[in-house]
């Protein structure tokens, strides 16, 4: 831990503007530079006993308004979820809740299946690699990456991989993958910390699938440029020597801080941000979908932290993925309310949803295929209960479906990752489903 707080050092900011940041970081033993949000959202402060998962009584990050607003909804479950009485036939439920999620997601439209561009294919590590890229209507051209086993013979079963947020929006893609040998120190690091060194997506491919990775809404080739916001909110900021450890901390910084911004303007543009997620994720599925190496029967998805909160949606709307492993987002709206909102970023939340569905139920709408939820045990996160909420409501889901063997939930030691012990027992489960 030393020696990548010594070398993270230099990713910090020089401007005046976050001295309160660095204060706050230093206090907590925390390497200068990191973005607060990258802290919050990776569970990070963990020395700070007002983030810890301890017992906090009727104490919640609302004050003396917790136990009201918690208590809002009554004692009666969600309008619409499948645990109540009048919902019994599975279909007739999965079609109405998920019209509903619809509906409170307002997906914006975008467009038809873009042209995919082939920017450079080429063999490493053991896989093929190609890099692709597509346009949608607005933003930038969105990146991905599709790796699959050398002389592979097609149709494949495929995994949609969804990187993590990590409080980290310069990069994408690459949080999960390794395509070269000259990999961006701060990618090692990333992956060091949260993936045990593995880069998770080649190490699926390896095992006989086509993995497909594409950059979310708004990180690496899908961020917010500064050249395109006002010189007002550049905070005297450039997008000069992109690849340069201090250029990325400083964007971080900036990009945690406008996320408020973006949300709110998403708002008012009659949208949320988990709905332009799974527009830009179905896209990205239409895609792998229409590839010739690809068996669209036989597809999965899944992803940790920002990825896991993305399978959920995905998972949950989108009958393609046959087979779900969501890893570190996991919990139940009354989690956030009380004691977790302030770890989480303004992607998560989807307004007036959690009077109708909780946040496990949305990933319910799938039963009864395949579904896996990995947990740390000590993940600041979410709160021990929440996970054990979330876990004990999706079993009655598939319990109440027929299917409960359809359904796995494991705890594993440590905090927020997603590391190799956990990734072989994903690997088996999508094996399992996709490869019979």
């Amino acid at each position: 831990m030393k020696k990548r707080r010594e070398f993270l050092k230099w990713t910090g900011l020089s401007s005046l503007s976050l001295a309160a940041s660095r204060i706050i970081q230093s206090a907590h033993g925390l390497p200068l530079g990191s973005s607060m949000d990258a802290i919050l959202f990776s569970g990070k402060i963990a020395g700070d006993p007002q983030q810890r998962n301890i017992d906090s009584g009727d104490l919640s990050v609302i004050g003396n308004y917790g136990k009201w607003a918690a208590g809002l909804s009554g004692d009666q479950f969600p309008k619409f979820s499948f645990r109540r009485n009048e919902w019994s036939d599975i279909e007739k439920w999965r079609q109405a809740a998920k019209q509903r999620v619809l509906d409170r997601l307002v997906v914006p439209d975008v467009g038809p299946l873009p042209v995919v561009k082939l920017i450079k294919q080429y063999d490493y590590d053991g896989l093929q690699i190609e890099e692709l890229s597509w346009s949608l209507p607005y933003g930038r051209p969105t990146e991905a990456i599709v790796l699959k086993p050398i002389n592979s013979k097609g149709p494949l079963p495929a995994v949609l991989a969804f990187h993590d947020h990590g409080g980290n929006k310069y990069f994408g893609t690459r949080k999960i993958s390794q395509t070269n040998n000259r990999q961006h120190p701060l990618m090692i690091a990333h992956q060091k910390e949260y993936y045990e060194s593995r880069a998770w997506a080649n190490e699926l491919a390896k095992m006989g699938f086509v993995v497909m990775i594409s950059d979310a809404f708004p990180f690496a080739s899908r961020r917010v440029m500064l050249q395109d916001v006002p010189p007002l909110h550049r905070h005297g900021l450039t997008d000069d020597d992109p690849e340069n450890p201090e250029h990325i901390g400083a964007y971080n910084n900036w990009a945690s801080e406008h996320e408020h911004i973006m949300a709110k303007s998403l708002f008012c543009a009659g949208t949320t941000w988990p709905g332009v997620f799974f527009a830009e994720d179905r896209k990205a599925l239409d895609i792998l979908c229409a590839r010739n190496d690809v068996d669209a029967n036989r597809i999965g998805c899944g992803g940790l932290s920002g990825g896991g909160m993305r399978t959920v949606f995905m998972a949950g709307l989108d009958e393609r993925i046959k087979c779900s492993v969501c890893v570190g987002f996991m919990t139940t709206w009354k989690d956030f309310l009380l004691y977790k909102s302030v770890n989480h970023t303004w992607m998560t939340f989807v307004p007036l949803l959690p009077a109708e569905l909780d946040f496990p139920e949305i990933l319910g709408l799938r039963t009864p295929m395949p579904t896996m939820v990995l947990n740390d045990e000590n993940d600041d996160l979410y709160t021990p209960a929440g996970m054990r909420d979330a876990e004990q409501i999706l079993r009655e889901i598939f319990l109440k479906a027929g299917k409960p063997e359809r359904f796995k939930c494991s705890y594993y030691p440590g905090l927020h990752k997603f590391d190799k012990k956990m990734q072989l027992d994903a690997f088996d489960w999508f094996g399992m489903w996709l490869k019979s």
